[in-house]
């Protein structure tokens, strides 16, 4: 996780997940929690993918809060 702030092992705002992203640039490092579905497993994940409408599974860091005020996830890696 390179890059990546370690989530607080006290709560459990900030995450590893698995999820589904809507992207249509997959070389993002992080997207608008709006973008981001999470998902339970990654089996999930892979299974609802979509590439023909830009949905790809992942595993992600987050939500976090940024600097403009918009909580966003981090990429950790493509599944």
């Amino acid at each position: 996780m390179k890059g990546i702030v370690p989530p607080d092992p006290e709560t459990n705002v900030s995450q590893v997940r698995f999820a589904l992203v809507y992207t249509k640039r997959r070389s993002r490092k992080r997207f608008p929690a709006g973008c981001v579905q999470v998902m339970d497993t990654e089996e999930q994940a892979i299974a609802a993918a979509d590439d023909d409408n830009n949905y790809y599974p992942a595993h992600v860091a987050g939500p976090s809060k940024s600097s403009e005020g918009q909580y966003i996830y981090y990429l950790v890696r493509w599944l």
